[in-house]
């Protein structure tokens, strides 16, 4: 805990335990360092390893490359990753058929939607996707069947008025990074009117986005008039947190990605505000939002914790062997 400096307003910061990084995050940016310390540069990177700024800025300068398509990758028998949000089957095989030397950074949390939206559909199944439409996720989960075994539900309006086919039995599974809350009301709706529909043996919205979602109702609770969201606008995961916030009845939820984007106009008048970061985002980041509130305010820091995480996912085999 840290203690008010004289003369400033005070304020109040309730600082969320679990926050920032998570397993898969972290195990995907492990790869691409060891990729780096054993290749050397280049090595290439389909799409955002994870959705964070800094995270790719930071690996950009050590010699990581970014791209949006293999297409964009030269036969030069450089390390070829895949982003954490896992890709299509016709990524895999594209990257087969060319012998590329791929590694794969998807989290084990979104390969296990994978393997369950395979297995309905070799059980005869019709599955229904819980999730954003064009997140890179959801894009690699419809890409594991083929084109109209998947019918993507986004929101609860969607899940009053879809029509799968009428002839087929029914599964539904969800993008990992959803609302906690959304994906029940999602599935009482799908549940309600297709009783038979198949779900997952456990929930597929991973651990730690459960976590930070409790996290932040758990600072409203206990007094946060305002939330602040350390993460990327297009990372789901972030987008989610501060919605939870806001639902949870606090007065205003704010997205930054660093201290440079903090209005502290936000805060007029507001004695306590929470302070988060999503799974993508570097507590590096937390600690210079942190260092700005306190060049304005006397701040007292008060952590948060609703669960201890001690998850860690191993690296591919072909990395973490010396």
């Amino acid at each position: 805990m840290s203690q008010p400096q004289a003369g400033m307003p005070a304020l109040t910061v309730l600082l969320a335990a679990p926050r920032g990084f998570c397993a898969g995050v972290d195990r995907a940016i492990r790869i691409v360092e060891e990729a780096l310390r054993r290749h050397g540069a280049p090595v290439y990177v389909r799409h955002e390893i994870v959705h964070n700024r800094t995270v790719v800025e930071d690996l950009a300068a050590r010699g990581a490359v970014f791209v949006e398509g293999l297409d964009e990758v030269p036969d030069d028998g450089r390390p070829v990753i895949l982003s954490a949000h896992g890709a299509a089957k016709s990524v895999h095989a594209e990257a087969a058929r060319r012998a590329l030397f791929m590694l794969d950074a998807t989290c084990p949390l979104v390969t296990k939607v994978h393997r369950e939206a395979e297995r309905h559909h070799a059980r005869g199944r019709h599955v229904l996707l819980i999730g954003h439409a064009g997140h890179p996720e959801v894009l690699g989960t419809l890409g594991q069947l083929p084109p109209h075994a998947v019918t993507l539900v986004e929101d609860a309006a969607a899940a009053r008025r879809v029509s799968p086919p009428a002839n087929l039995p029914l599964a539904w599974t969800s993008q990992t990074t959803l609302s906690v809350d959304d994906t029940a009301e999602i599935v009482a709706i799908l549940t309600g009117r297709f009783p038979g529909i198949a779900g997952p043996a456990r929930e597929d919205i991973c651990y730690a986005t459960s976590n930070r979602q409790a996290a932040v109702k758990a600072m409203v609770e206990r007094g946060a008039e305002a939330v602040i969201v350390i993460g990327a606008p297009n990372s789901s995961n972030s987008v989610r947190l501060a919605e939870v916030a806001r639902r949870a009845g606090a007065r205003a939820a704010v997205l930054v990605q660093g201290p440079e984007e903090l209005d502290l106009t936000c805060l007029e008048g507001i004695a306590t505000v929470g302070v988060t970061a999503g799974a993508s985002a570097p507590e590096s980041l937390v600690r210079a939002v942190l260092a700005r509130l306190r060049a304005h305010h006397a701040v007292t820091v008060r952590e948060v914790r609703v669960a201890e995480e001690r998850i860690a996912f191993r690296l591919p085999h072909v990395l973490a062997a010396d």
